[in-house]
């Protein structure tokens, strides 16, 4: 047994966790409640160890942005505009295919595609995208929309989700992101993204895209106006829609980036709530393979030490963030992959190019590291 766990008043959980057993609702509260990290760190640990061995990964990826003007205006976004706001921006097609092609000099194997929820651009805008995209380099996948995106083009096509999800697969769609869960409590997401769609919706579309054969990933936001309790319930929806279709390819917890907004939140979750957060979403979700510490959100340095706290992937290059910026994130916007590797190997783990549904690329050793100078001069040039 973990040195740290002989005498931790959560020993019978390392022993529940030990034993392949399956936590409950008020084991997770229990593991929130409890001060001793190390302690909720090592049964993190030991589940990690047993889902992937020594590996953690990440992704060669750019994000896209196609544009931030949207019909809603939730509380908690920083991102939004409206047209009459001049800091409002909308891609064409053509300038997204041309950020895709300067993407492709680092090598990206995946595109993030979100945005907000046009006024008026017709779904064809979509579909043609997505077909531009496969055009540029078929190889690439397609990671785009969130939940309430695809509700939003369905609204605009005319047809059900399941029709409008069908469309956007034959023109090219490869995975859905897991953004715009927020928090599923509907006492809390009414005070925080009030007239976006419900937890119910944003479960149908995932198990709707789920059974057509495509994954997807999902996520938590926290460190907001939330309770403990409330994040125990998020999960539970997450780890119950996995139970039932198993199309999840990876969690991502979200920590809350609190400028910019109007939720009265003043300091963003501390590094001891998103390593919690994260062994504790690692503990509990037992039937996900794959838990990514965002860097965007936590810092690489954060999301370094978070691979000792249950999370197995350090997510990816991203190239160009403006969600997490926009909300007051310090990040910087670009990660080089030699960085990436570097913090990987530094907590002892083995670095793994993966690709959008977590499958190794390649499994990198000293032999067969990347060379920095080169990548240096790649990334310089995006």
């Amino acid at each position: 047994m973990n040195f740290l766990i002989q005498r931790s008043e959560l020993r019978d959980l390392w022993e529940k966790a030990s034993a392949g057993e399956r936590i409950d609702e008020a084991d997770a509260l229990r593991l929130f409640e409890s001060k001793d990290l190390n302690a909720v760190g090592a049964i993190a640990d030991l589940v990690r160890q047993r889902k992937v061995g020594n590996h953690a990964s990440y992704i060669l990826n750019r994000y896209v942005n196609y544009s931030n003007y949207c019909i809603l205006s939730c509380q908690f976004c920083s991102f939004a505009r409206k047209k009459r706001d001049a800091d409002g921006f909308q891609l064409t097609v053509e300038e997204i295919a041309q950020k895709a092609k300067e993407a492709l000099t680092i090598g990206i194997t995946e595109l993030h595609i979100v945005g907000g929820l046009h006024p008026s651009l017709p779904f064809s805008y979509y579909t043609d995208m997505l077909k531009a995209l496969k055009a540029v380099d078929p190889r690439v996948q397609l990671k785009c929309f969130t939940a309430i995106e695809i509700l939003h083009l369905a609204w605009l096509a005319k047809k059900s989700v399941e029709q409008t999800l069908i469309e956007l697969k034959e023109a090219g769609l490869e995975s859905l992101t897991g953004g715009g869960a927020e928090i599923f409590r509907k006492e809390v997401r009414s005070q925080i993204a009030k007239g976006k769609e419900s937890a119910a919706e944003y479960l149908d579309v995932h198990r709707t895209w789920h059974k057509l054969g495509g994954r997807s990933t999902c996520t938590m936001l926290f460190g907001h106006v939330e309770s403990l309790a409330d994040r125990v319930d998020h999960l539970r929806h997450l780890r119950d829609l996995q139970d039932e279709t198993h199309g999840f390819v990876g969690f991502v917890p979200l920590a809350y980036q609190p400028e910019n907004n109007e939720i009265p939140v003043t300091t963003p979750p501390t590094g001891f709530d998103a390593l919690r957060t994260i062994a504790i979403s690692r503990i509990y979700l037992d039937n996900f393979d794959h838990i990514t510490a965002y860097w965007v959100g936590l810092g690489l340095k954060l999301a370094q030490v978070a691979l000792n706290y249950g999370a197995d992937d350090i997510h990816g290059t991203i190239v160009e963030e403006h969600i997490f910026r926009m909300a007051g994130g310090k990040a910087p916007q670009i990660q080089a992959e030699k960085d990436l590797i570097k913090a990987i190997r530094e907590t002892g783990r083995v670095p793994v190019q993966r690709n959008t549904f977590y499958e190794p690329i390649k499994v990198l050793d000293e032999t067969n590291a990347p060379d920095p100078a080169g990548l240096e001069k790649e990334t310089a040039s995006v």
